[in-house]
């Protein structure tokens, strides 16, 4: 089963409409929430009227900080991670006090019979706001003299940190060549297919709370509950249902968590809450809003000798989820290449426009951009092909692991454990006819047609720790069970996970039952984050599926008169090899689960299961080469993706097919980052763009067919030897893609330095080069 293209065992359910999302759970007495949010970027609350919400027929309350704070032991989600890069803990109201920082914050919520009516209530809701001036962009911020984006706070720096290893002022004063690049990358979001909900029923005989959420974190999230109502861990149930994407945004935990298991304690009736579409524009995290202004030094044959500057990181209103972004933008800079010096100086700033948080790649991409604009400019100042000066750099194979002197956030050594950068980028290069291009390039430019190629390398480190959980179960039905603190996405989790265990165990994985996201069913679990739960669910799931099987064989022994070692699995049985005897897994659980006054068989230990808790020693490293060919058309500035060839490698496959998926998943992901996606803001820290008339998503007809090769380099890391492949497609994708647009409009002398590509910035490019009378060619 391990390696094969086995159909996703969640899909049919999810096919024939039979999922259970947060909103198809309906329960008795079910009340509805409208949140009233802040429509100003910065302002301080003077008061809050709500009666005549309240005269409306069907309300039943409206709840605002005063009536929730007996309820809770601190005003604040208790998110706060510990950095020593912090300046500012900027926790976020679980509903606003006296101030709002970002369009969108919630400040009172409504609980009605319907959503229609606690909508319509919650316009009703009048709250006296005195608008402040508004920190808007980052740069601006970062001042001394800027608006505060927190009134009362000394300056708007959240956090600063360096990263920093070598001789960097050395290595620039015998660099034989520099490039300076300063490059900004916008603001986007998640919008995954589901937005985020909430449903939360309170039982007031057992004194126990249940809250359904559409979240990639069940486990922390009551953590964060237990906290905040300071309750007994058994009290708190999180169950993640079916969740329609993550992508990131639904790691963190948002007020709106919080505040509807409160009501439905306070109100002793379930209470639901589903965002649409506009909410998740203005009140889920988003990401990006970088600022980079970096120098490179190289010698005389191209080599990268160091690489120095700054990184301003839009910050966003608070902290719902650290400091990590930026760190993992300037760690994944360094990317698949040899650099012996290297420093940055990295400024968190607060502004008044929404959290930023991971979004699929987690920062990742925009360190990786970076350094692959860094190679292009390096190309055309010495004069040296693309990918040559790329071959130059990228780490041999030789030299793995590969030790980088930064460490990761975990405080380990940043160490590449395995992979082939050069023999990926070769692999890459020929599947998409590389070397042919240059000619098809001439023959299209005779036609009138401006085509280019575009490459860019990456690795990401994946299978974040410290730790997942999983409990293997063979019940005394002979059904196996899988329990896990991972959670599922959509990425097909239950069925890599049920590969794993049948391998071991000799049974089909539709055959086995996978529950996610549930912290009633284990006590541990991390879940959905940072491309880790093939490496760590999976490992888990291995090391106890192995320990099952092994008792298994144990007591099937007893039972059969034979030694383990003469016994193997297989279609649910246990078989005495090259004889017609086997026991049925059910009657070996049987056997191990106890009958009233006899002794278990061999003196073994009850039931039939095993919990494991694997901790990876520190992340595994994939890595890839994506090749993307497009037209542009230079009188309209359209954009056209004609190819595109990615070679992957995150280490042993345990379902190609998934692993095609969540790179082509990846991919468009990057490519509506680079060619549509726009988060934007006014100068008053007013959303532009707060629906997808606005905010432009990529569609099928925009997208190529994907090309997708896979190297398999297994980790030494991991029982497995798998890697994570979950953000991978994401990473290179913007770097490549601009590549491809630079060389199909390089007559025009085009150098691009800002994201989104959109028509009306590449026909200013194109124009300024005729204004200029630059001669095309």
């Amino acid at each position: 089963m391990f390696g094969a293209r086995v159909k996703r065992i969640e899909d049919p359910a999810l096919l024939r409409g039979r999922g259970r999302f947060v909103d198809d759970i309906q329960l008795p007495d079910l009340l509805h929430a409208a949140f009233v949010r802040s429509p100003h970027a910065h302002a301080r609350i003077h008061g809050l009227d709500a009666a005549a919400a309240l005269a409306v027929p069907g309300v039943h309350r409206v709840l605002t900080l005063a009536d929730l704070r007996p309820h809770v032991a601190t005003l604040r989600l208790p998110v706060a991670q510990p950095s020593a890069a912090i300046r500012q803990v900027l926790d976020p109201w679980i509903l606003a006090e006296d101030e709002v920082c970002h369009v969108g914050e919630p400040v009172a919520v409504v609980i009605a019979e319907n959503r229609y009516i606690a909508e319509d209530a919650a316009q009703l809701v009048a709250v006296d706001y005195e608008p402040l001036p508004a920190a808007v962009d980052a740069r601006d911020a970062a001042r001394p003299d800027a608006p505060r984006a927190h009134a009362g706070a000394p300056d708007n720096v959240v956090g600063a940190m360096t990263v920093t290893y070598g001789d960097v002022d050395a290595a620039f004063a015998k660099a034989a060549h520099t490039v300076k690049l300063s490059l900004k990358q916008h603001r986007g979001c998640g919008h995954a297919l589901e937005c985020r909900g909430v449903v939360a029923q309170f039982d007031a005989i057992e004194d126990r709370l249940t809250v359904w959420a559409g979240t990639q974190m069940a486990h922390r999230m009551q953590s964060i509950l237990v906290a905040l109502l300071q309750a007994d861990e058994d009290k708190v149930r999180v169950v993640a249902p079916d969740v329609g994407g993550g992508f990131g945004p639904k790691f963190v935990c948002y007020p709106e968590d919080a505040v509807i298991p409160i009501a439905a304690k306070i109100l002793g009736r379930p209470v639901k809450w589903i965002e649409d579409r506009r909410e998740h524009f203005i009140a889920t995290t988003q990401e990006r809003d970088q600022y980079w202004d970096v120098e490179a030094a190289a010698d005389g044959d191209g080599r990268l000798l160091a690489i120095r500057g700054a990184l301003v990181h839009d910050h966003g209103a608070y902290s719902p989820y650290g400091v990590n972004l930026p760190y993992n933008s300037a760690t994944n800079l360094i990317g698949p290449y040899v650099l012996p010096a290297y420093r940055l100086e990295i400024a968190l700033i607060a502004t008044n426009k929404v959290s930023a948080t991971p979004v699929r790649g987690a920062g990742r991409p925009q360190g990786t951009f970076v350094m692959e604009r860094i190679m292009d400019a390096l190309a055309r100042k010495l004069a040296l092909e693309r990918t040559e000066i790329r071959r130059r750099n990228l780490i041999p194979a030789d030299r793995m692991p590969y030790t980088v002197p930064i460490k990761t956030r975990d405080g380990a050594a940043m160490t590449y454990d395995s992979g082939d950068y050069p023999a990926c980028q070769a692999r890459a290069l020929e599947a998409s006819g590389y070397a042919r291009f240059a000619a098809e390039k001439a023959r299209a430019a005779e036609g009138g047609r401006r085509i280019g190629i575009g490459v860019a390398n990456y690795v990401e480190g994946t299978g974040r720790g410290p730790f997942e959980s999983a409990l293997v179960r063979i019940g005394p039905s002979g059904r196996v069970s899988i329990f896990t603190g991972a959670t599922a996405q959509g990425q097909g989790l239950k069925t890599a996970l049920a590969q794993i265990c049948a391998a071991q165990l000799g049974v089909h994985p539709e055959d086995i039952t996978v529950v996610a996201g549930d912290s009633a069913t284990v006590p541990l679990g991390l879940g959905a984050f940072a491309s880790r739960q093939a490496v760590t669910a999976g490992n888990s799931v291995h090391i106890a599926a192995r320990t099952v099987r092994d008792k298994a064989l144990q007591v099937a022994g007893h039972l059969l008169e034979a030694a383990p070692e003469d016994l193997e699995l297989s279609a649910g049985r246990v078989r005495v090899k090259g004889a017609d005897l086997s026991v049925a897994l059910s009657d070996v659980a049987k056997a191990v689960a106890g009958m009233p006054g006899f002794s278990l068989p061999g003196g073994l230990e009850p039931g039939l299961e095993s919990l494991v808790n694997w901790q990876p020693p520190t992340l595994v490293y994939c890595n890839g080469t994506h090749v993307a060919t497009v037209e542009v058309d230079v009188e309209t500035g359209a954009i056209r993706i004609l190819s595109y060839v990615v070679v992957h490698d995150s280490g042993r496959l345990i379902n190609p097919m998934i692993v095609d998926g969540q790179v082509v998943g990846g991919a468009v992901h990057g490519i509506g980052g680079t060619l549509f996606e726009w988060m934007g803001y006014d100068e008053t820290g007013q959303p532009v763009t707060t629906n997808f008339a606005e905010y432009l998503l990529p569609a099928a007809p925009e997208m190529p067919r994907f090309d997708i090769h896979h190297m398999e380099s297994p980790s030494p890391l991991n029982p497995l030897g798998v890697k994570g492949a979950g953000e991978g497609g994401t990473i290179p994708a913007a770097a490549a893609i601009v590549s491809a647009i630079e060389d199909a409009l390089e007559p025009f002398g085009v150098v691009i330095d800002e994201l989104p590509v959109t028509p009306a910035r590449l026909i200013k490019f194109i124009q300024d080069c005729r204004e200029s009378g630059q001669k095309v060619r």
